[in-house]
């Protein structure tokens, strides 16, 4: 605004390029609000156009030059008159001189580096934004506009479990054991608990998530614990030898990717809270940090295009398909009469009572099947689907194949012939 109300101002928007194409994703506000911002992600291109509207057309603007800038700063909130910028880029949009009409001015930048993901909680605010100025004498005229960041991760199908055996001495000894350490935003996290020992009277046990924030450094640190989810997983006394399932979806809980010292401010940590209580209420529980990571939205490609019926047609070449997408083992896994089982207790709401163990050494028997099923699981649903698709566009073809190759199904169809 200009000095006193008096001589010509503008607006300032700010357009980006491919604002109707671009995904949004919701960002908390530090006023605990969400509101929607253009996604983008490491290395992609930032572009678009500064519109300036003079308020008062006919009259000059005199400016000392317009700028636009792209800025990734973090911000704790105990200093908050210290920003810590960790990007910082400045396009010259217009040199010093008068602004006769309404302008628009493109910009780009190219191939923007973007380390780490937007993230607001209790201290700390890590943001990116564009800024565009008009550089004036008095006032800058100024214009922000905040943009949301995703970091996406990429882990092996093959995690390692985490088991660990806990007690207290002669008193109570449990075994739990969770399917993987690292997991993604919409992942389950499965698990069982063993009793080895049961000493002690216990009502009830429960199992929470807790996301921890740590800023700071040396005296300076702040830590702030936020549980976002927490399960009741047994109520009543349990016996030794009794086994209790766990099963968590993550997708329903505002979550973020684990932060650890970004730019050396601050980390974001979860941890899984197993928590047992007695009847005399004493507490006793066992932390354990998972990594959590942010998937792409990307699906797998399909084994093939079930829209294009000429690939159906010749079923000798489709196997090389199917066992380019998975190995197989995992393809005479899908088909043995003992796994079908074992994947409905990997994605069932519920573990069956076959699946309870006697003992852990059951447990340590049982737990590379159980995992490996469930990490080849979207292999073998394609290969299922792909089978059925197959069946239906040429089954005759199928048939003959398998009657010429089969010496006792000859024999039959030989049989009723005559």
């Amino acid at each position: 605004m200009s000095f006193f109300g008096f001589g010509q101002t503008a607006d300032i928007e700010i357009v980006f390029d491919d604002a109707d194409k671009r995904k949004v994703a919701e960002v908390k506000t530090d006023e605990g609000k969400k509101e929607k911002l253009l996604l983008y992600y490491d290395g992609e291109t930032v572009s678009g156009r500064v519109n300036v509207t003079l308020r008062k057309p006919g009259s000059k603007l005199e400016h000392q030059g317009i700028k636009v800038e792209l800025i990734g700063q973090i911000e704790l909130f105990y200093d908050r008159g210290n920003h810590h910028e960790f990007i910082s880029l400045v396009k010259e949009l217009a040199r010093p001189g008068d602004l006769l009409q309404h302008t628009s001015y493109p910009f780009e930048f190219a191939n923007v580096e973007k380390p780490y993901e937007v993230y607001t909680g209790a201290n700390v605010r890590l943001r990116y934004f564009l800024r565009a100025t008009i550089v004036r004498r008095l006032t800058d005229v100024v214009k922000e506009v905040d943009i949301a960041v995703h970091t996406l991760c990429s882990y092996p199908d093959v995690l390692n479990s985490i088991k660990m055996e806990v007690g207290i001495e002669d008193c109570l000894h449990i075994e739990f054991e969770y399917n993987k350490s690292k997991y993604h935003l919409k992942d389950v996290i499965v698990g069982k608990i063993y009793f080895l020992l049961v000493r002690i009277k216990i009502k009830h046990m429960e199992i929470s998530i807790i996301k921890r924030e740590t800023t700071g450094s040396g005296p300076n640190t702040f830590t702030e614990n936020e549980t976002v989810a927490k399960y009741e997983i047994m109520d009543g006394a349990p016996v030794r030898g009794e086994s209790i399932p766990i099963r968590v979806f993550l997708a329903g809980y505002d979550l973020t990717p684990t932060m650890r010292d970004i730019n050396n401010k601050f980390s974001v940590r979860y941890y899984l809270n197993l928590v047992l209580m007695d009847t005399e209420d004493r507490r006793y529980f066992k932390q354990q940090e998972v990594t959590l990571w942010r998937k792409s939205d990307k699906s797998r490609l399909p084994l093939h295009n079930a829209h294009v019926p000429q690939t159906l047609s010749h079923p000798s070449q489709q196997m090389p398909r199917q066992l380019s997408a998975s190995s197989e083992d995992n393809s005479n896994r899908a088909i043995s009469p003992n796994n079908p089982n074992i994947m409905q207790r990997s994605i069932s709401p519920s573990m069956n009572d076959g699946e309870k163990q006697n003992g852990p050494s059951e447990m340590e028997q049982e737990q590379p099947d159980v995992i490996t099923n469930k990490l080849s699981n979207t292999h073998i649903e394609n290969n299922q689907t792909d089978e059925e698709v197959d069946d239906e566009s040429a089954p005759i073809l199928e048939k003959q194949i398998i009657l010429r190759n089969h010496p006792l199904l000859r024999n039959l169809k030989w049989q009723r012939n005559q």
